[in-house]
């Protein structure tokens, strides 16, 4: 975890984020803003959240129709983004992942595997030792590829683990020709590649911006690899390493992705995170009107993602950015989030992408 105290804008430096202080409805109806108590954390969608209640009763079923659906009509970013939230409630209530795998012939299944494969890799990633226990999830992810060998997402999981094994350039190229092969334009494997780079050339964000802005444009419209730059962006203003980029670069990279946020309905949730990591960039480039159009839109689905990157609660962060938007004069540039004077916008504290 970074230096929480450290990253957190000035007005939040006096005490640690109160999730209770006082919600001002009316004010936040005024302003198109849901109220705080109607703000949901990594809610899920209308189709993953049965499967979830259902997991929790302890059946699979539902969650084994969700992703072999995915399967079927090559759904791939949905099927990333559901296994990697399925996974995430088996590791914390194991009871009916575990049945789902003991039933017969179930073992093999390919959306079990991909759940397995994704369980392993985020137990790994937990641990400080991940490059040696990232080891053995090798055999997981190949098991998951070759059940489904048209499936980029086994391989976003297997840029994951290059990047945590501190694998080469040649291994990862190789990883990388392999996803795109399979799906030229899958945001997954596009954010692990990014996450790759910044990694194994930290500090270097100009090979991080030179990956993304490429790949934004070639994307399709809708896609949401049309929003890489704004991550490239974001991994840029929460890590002090390498030299400054300029600032009309990171305008850009908003600019793009407020382009694709208007290509959505307000409070869809499919965008949300994206949304949220726009609203971040925006807020420490003090860009406080566009933030404020952000956070509307987001309306009631926050992302832990970016939020927790810089607080031991995101909600809470989230919360107080908007209520600190909402309240500021008109005509407020600055919005509590500093950027250093250093002429481009760089920033001087650490974080990942």
């Amino acid at each position: 975890m970074v230096d929480t105290m450290a990253l957190l804008p000035p007005f939040m430096r006096g005490a640690r984020i109160a999730r209770g202080a006082p919600s001002r409805p009316a004010g936040h109806l005024a302003a198109g803003l849901p109220a705080d108590d109607e703000v949901l954390l990594d809610a899920p969608d209308d189709r993953l959240g049965p499967a979830l209640v259902a997991a929790g009763r302890g059946e699979w079923e539902a969650a084994a129709g969700l992703l072999a659906g995915t399967r079927e009509t090559a759904a791939w970013e949905n099927r990333d983004r559901w296994a990697r939230r399925l996974a995430g409630f088996a590791h914390a209530r194991t009871e009916w992942f575990d049945t789902w795998r003991a039933v017969p012939g179930r073992r093999e299944d390919p959306d079990a595997l991909l759940v397995a494969a994704q369980l392993a890799a985020d137990r790994a990633w937990r641990s400080p030792a991940r490059a040696e226990l990232l080891a053995p999830v090798g055999p997981l992810v190949t098991a998951a590829a070759d059940a489904v060998p048209r499936d980029p997402v086994p391989w976003r999981l297997a840029l994951d683990r290059a990047r945590g094994a501190r694998a080469g350039h040649a291994e990862f190229e190789r990883l990388w020709a392999e996803a795109v092969r399979r799906s030229p334009h899958h945001y997954g494997c596009h954010v692990a590649a990014l996450k790759y780079l910044a990694a194994s050339w930290h500090g270097s964000h100009r090979e991080c911006f030179d990956f993304a802005e490429p790949a934004a444009d070639d994307a399709p419209p809708g896609s949401l690899v049309r929003a890489l730059p704004v991550r490239a962006a974001f991994g840029y203003l929460t890590d002090g390493c390498g030299g400054a980029v300029p600032r009309a670069r990171l305008d850009a990279a908003a600019d793009r992705a407020i382009g694709l946020s208007a290509a959505f309905a307000p409070a869809d949730p499919w965008p949300a995170e994206i949304r949220n990591v726009l609203a971040y960039v925006l807020i420490q480039l003090e860009r406080r009107a566009d933030a404020l159009e952000q956070l509307r839109l987001i309306g009631p689905y926050a992302t832990s993602f970016p939020w927790d990157r810089v607080a031991d609660d995101p909600l809470g962060l989230f919360l107080l950015a908007r209520r600190e938007l909402r309240t500021a004069p008109a005509g407020a540039s600055r919005t509590g989030f500093p950027l250093p004077s250093d002429g481009h916008g760089g920033h001087t504290h650490r974080g990942d992408h």
